[in-house]
């Protein structure tokens, strides 16, 4: 998922860890099969075609950064339209702070620790250099909102530094998940933060989304009685700690298998899944998470099944009917596509078609999140499409077209002081970014509730999940192994 280094470079743990590997089931080598492959492609498409100057809007028009995101790994996964991938992983750099702090709503000192994780995650998926990504150095960000040793159950947690006026912190495991994935992609990935992501499983090999009860933190997920599991934070999770079992982490391997194992056991007869909460329904945002965990796994039947059910969403130029013009997307739900073909996507609807897709079309492309941007696509597209746009360097961060409000300074712990009142610019890239336009669209009147800035909308981060290096210890024998594509 990253630019400075790739995810086996991890691979320097003891004959115990190996071994531990070895009990978990292999990830697949092999491309999806053809038809997901072009189901896939055609979905990045449809979406390359939503963006406008290298950006995703939101409900009201406005940029929507963290779906933007989405749209960045999700054409990451498929090679398609590398020009629109590339203007937006610019405007994104030039937006950091607009998506992982409330800076632009007046409310200063605030920093959102799933933002943070997320932007970590993407610009090394993008193939950006996460230390210098539109002057900000997001590892170190990232490493500095972690809770530290001493911090007893909630060590390792990724946090949001937040102030009276912007509430409390509500990070959760999808953050947690992007923590790890963005961390292990970027560096080494600490111990304590894969500790706490495996704390948030129960006995039964689900996730929880949430950490936090009304009385506050909860120590573990079999502490909190009637604690709901979430397909989504489990497909979230096993993505994660496959990326940092492969990295060396202790106990990521089997509890990773555990969560692959209650994903199988969520699957629908017709091979989709349901989320939880109000998503509880068959969707295709869980079905593609679900998918791309259940590929990262090795778990190809299943992943294949979700391949299907989610391919049963697609519009295409023979089933779309009135919406036979947006061929290629992917729809929430049966109802969604239903309506669409006999009435095309009204313009209310869609904001949900775009993140219903971006989410999708990672379980159909089965690269897991901890793998894209670090192997070919499967088919990648030759001639990418879409209309002339700005263009971020694939080794360098872009160069935005304002300097950065503040340029945080890694400490030598690893932490990071931004310097208060620090207007420096980033350094330019090389070669250097064709500056994007600048978003015209104004915030909105208040800023996200906390916690749910670094929450893709679409389910990811976002996430995707890791091939699992298995070392033969026997024979002496190395595998590196790619799993499904992450990028739902």
């Amino acid at each position: 998922m990253s630019r400075p280094r790739r995810l086996g470079t991890g691979l320097a743990a003891t004959v115990a860890a190996a071994l531990a590997a070895l009990t978990t089931p292999m990830t697949v080598l092999a491309a999806p099969a053809a038809a997901d492959a072009a189901a896939a492609r055609d979905a990045a498409t449809w979406l390359g075609g939503e963006f406008t100057d290298g950006i995703l809007p939101g409900p009201f028009g406005g940029p929507d950064w963290g779906l933007t995101i989405d749209g960045v790994v999700a054409l990451s996964a498929t090679g398609v339209d590398t020009s629109t991938r590339q203007a937006a992983t610019a405007q994104v750099a030039a937006h950091v702070r607009a998506y992982n702090s409330y800076d632009e709503w007046g409310i200063e000192g605030f920093t959102d620790g799933g933002a943070t994780a997320k932007l970590l995650y993407a610009a090394s998926a993008a193939g950006a250099d996460p230390t210098d990504f539109g002057g900000y150095d997001l590892r170190a960000e990232t490493l500095s909102l972690v809770s530290p040793t001493g911090t007893g159950d909630q060590r390792g947690r990724i946090t949001s530094r937040v102030t009276a006026d912007s509430g409390p912190d509500a990070s959760n495991t999808f953050d947690q998940s992007f923590a790890v994935l963005g961390l292990a992609r970027s560096g080494d990935v600490p111990q304590d933060t894969v500790d706490f992501l495996v704390r948030q499983q129960c006995a039964a090999g689900g996730f929880r989304l949430y950490p936090d009860t009304a009385d506050g933190p909860s120590p573990s997920c079999d502490e909190q009685p009637g604690a709901t599991l979430d397909v989504d934070s489990t497909a979230m999770a096993v993505q994660a700690l496959l990326t940092a079992a492969d990295d060396g982490a202790t106990g990521a391997a089997g509890a990773a298998r555990r969560g692959a194992d209650w994903l199988v056991a969520q699957q629908h007869a017709d091979g989709s899944f349901g989320g939880s909460g109000p998503t509880t329904g068959a969707n295709s945002n869980s079905t593609g998470l679900a998918g791309q965990a259940l590929a990262a796994a090795g778990r190809d039947t299943e992943a294949a099944r979700a391949a299907d059910a989610l391919t049963a969403l697609q519009l295409t130029d023979a089933n779309g009917g009135k919406a036979a013009a947006d061929a290629g997307a992917v729809a929430y739900h049966t109802e969604g596509f239903t309506t669409a073909v006999a009435a095309g996507i009204a313009d209310i609807d869609r904001d949900q078609w775009r993140r219903a897709t971006a989410q999708a079309l990672l379980g159909l492309a089965q690269v897991p999140l901890g793998r894209i941007g670090l192997d070919l696509p499967p088919s990648p597209d030759p001639t990418p499409s879409g209309t002339a746009s700005p263009t971020a360097s694939p080794t360098g961060s872009p160069t935005p077209t304002t300097s950065a409000t503040a340029n945080p300074t890694p400490t030598s712990t690893g932490t990071v002081d931004p310097p208060p009142g620090d207007t420096a610019s980033p350094p330019a890239a090389t070669p250097s970014a064709t500056t994007p336009p600048a978003a015209t669209a104004a915030p909105s009147t208040a800023p996200p509730a906390p916690g749910l800035v670094g929450l893709p909308t679409t389910g990811t981060a976002i996430a995707g999940y890791v091939l699992v290096a298995v070392l033969m210890v026997g024979g002496g024998v190395l595998l590196m192994v790619l799993g499904r594509r992450r990028t739902r």
